[in-house]
């Protein structure tokens, strides 16, 4: 029988608890991974390392935190994504939401895509 979302949601936040020494009631569905729940590059590797041991699943490099998109002039220019780099990292990203960056893509508030609904998103898809 496959998880509800709510079910993953439950493993999702523990997960992060867990990696993050955060306070379960700090991971809700909108909170941002380094905004608000404080977490840092060498974080993620944990992160993915927990999702895939408490899932059960694979998570190839780059796929749920896309990487080398940021190197490639083609995709960013005037610390801006450009319409092709826009369109690679939702092609790479299809669990997040994009409304908001959209209308602003700065690589600087890339961060923001990386919300806790975000992993339970892709988790989702992993798992169906």
């Amino acid at each position: 029988m496959p998880m509800s979302d709510e079910e993953i949601f439950e493993k999702v936040k523990e997960t992060l608890v867990d990696a993050l020494g955060v306070d379960d009631d700090e991971v809700t569905p909108d909170a941002t991974l380094t905004g608000d729940l404080g977490a840092e590059s060498i974080d993620f590797l944990d992160i993915v390392f927990r999702l895939e041991k408490t899932f059960s699943i694979k998570i190839p490099r780059g796929e749920l935190f896309p990487d080398n998109i940021l190197n490639n002039p083609e995709f960013v220019q005037n610390g801006k994504l450009t319409a092709t780099g826009l369109a690679q990292l939702k092609q790479r990203m299809p669990h997040a939401d994009f409304t908001n960056f959209e209308q602003d893509p700065d690589i600087n508030k890339m961060a923001e895509l990386f919300r806790v609904q975000t992993i339970v998103n892709y988790v989702k898809t992993k798992v169906a």
